[in-house]
């Protein structure tokens, strides 16, 4: 079928998000009802945004707007041309722009997946060499694409969302059971109902044969190591950031399993690492587990709520040497060990997983230029 040369606004309505409030941090806007999506957002979606980590009040959406599920979130700011599609109705700011597709123009699935395949290279280039990277409405509408009839558009949207909607399922497995872990850990050292407490003394109120000691006597943390964007080779190494997976690499620093957290920008989050990884300078690593084995670690590790102790003033900073202070409680040998022996099933079950996911991707992201360009009919 014939494609033919379209622009965006041509294809559906198209208008930057809104936040008119100043400051735009003011506390009364959050706290309500009302998801608020952002940049971050966006960029760690799929195919859809159904998380997000802010709201706004009442307040907060009478200076903003509510857009409808199905909106293709556009982001031109921080992290330029990332696209994901709203799976609810929410608020996002004027970093971000939404489409709505006519329906007898546009498939909003096929203009995501177009905004992957060419698009965000191309307004990439816009954006190199600025002080700030950011991209006008104007110079997004400014871009001309091939585009075919809208029954096509839907064919090959329906083919690649069929692998996205599986990684999504998997996805969604894998944070059961690792919520499912994350509640035995809770039952067993938190509320203390571990296997064997009804034959435990409680002492100093720990159970008899645990330890109340500093973190860095449990296992020490170490800064990243750097790795420039340009030296960042095509391989089968992750490459762990604050955030997670940011890349691979042909080259491993650390041996699996490990543990890897924020040490600037974003803070908090705690990843395992099933694989041997090289952790970026942004992050923390576990060089060392002292007392405490790597799946126990990783739970201690994420309870402690590792952004509350930020230290820094512009960027998010945690400082390893405040952190290793922390007092935790590490119980003993053995209940460490039934603990990995009840989680390790689930963790294993996340990787394999997670192994899926990324052999979709791959197949995903192989047909995606070709069914894009129109050298695969459908």
């Amino acid at each position: 079928m014939r494609w033919t040369s379209r622009h965006l606004d041509q294809l559906g309505h198209v208008s930057r998000g809104r936040s008119r409030h100043r400051p735009r941090d003011a506390a009364h806007l959050y706290g309500g009802p009302f998801p608020f999506i952002q940049t971050g957002d966006v960029k760690h979606a799929g195919l859809y945004i159904t998380e997000y980590r802010q709201t706004y009040s009442e307040a907060g959406l009478a200076q903003s707007k509510l857009w409808p599920a199905g909106t293709l979130c556009i982001t031109i700011a921080a992290n330029i041309a990332d696209t994901a599609i709203l799976g609810i109705d929410a608020c996002f700011p004027d970093s971000v722009i939404g489409f709505i597709s006519d329906p007898t123009e546009a498939d909003a699935r096929f203009v995501k997946y177009l905004f992957d395949a060419t698009i965000q290279e191309r307004v990439k280039q816009f954006t190199q060499g600025a002080a700030q990277d950011n991209l006008s409405q104007e110079k997004l509408l400014s871009l001309e694409f091939l585009v075919p009839k809208v029954e096509e558009q839907q064919r090959i949207a329906s083919i690649l969302s069929t692998y996205d909607d599986l990684i999504e399922n998997n996805r969604r497995r894998m944070a059961l059971l690792e919520d499912a872990a994350r509640q035995v850990y809770q039952e067993w050292f938190v509320l203390l109902r571990f296997p064997g407490r009804e034959h435990t003394r409680i002492v100093d109120g720990v159970p008899e044969g645990w330890e109340r000691l500093p973190l860095e006597s449990a296992l020490v943390l170490q800064r990243g190591f750097d790795l420039p964007s340009q030296s960042r080779l095509e391989g089968a190494v992750p490459i762990y950031a604050s955030t997670g997976v940011n890349g691979y690499h042909n080259v491993a620093k650390v041996k699996a399993p490990g543990i890897v957290t924020g040490r600037s920008g974003s803070l908090g989050m705690v990843h395992y690492v099933h694989e041997d990884f090289w952790p970026l300078n942004t992050a923390l690593w576990v060089k060392e587990f002292r007392r405490v084995s790597p799946l126990f670690g990783f739970f201690m590790l994420s309870s402690l709520r590792l952004d509350q102790y930020n230290g820094g003033v512009s960027v998010p900073t945690l400082d390893r040497k405040v952190v290793h202070k922390i007092e935790v409680v590490v119980p003993n040998g053995k209940i460490q060990a039934l603990f990995s022996d009840y989680v390790l099933p689930m963790f294993s079950q996340i990787r394999r997983l997670g192994i899926y996911n990324n052999k979709l991707r791959t197949a995903r992201d192989l047909l995606l230029p070709k069914l894009m360009s129109g050298e695969i009919s459908v």
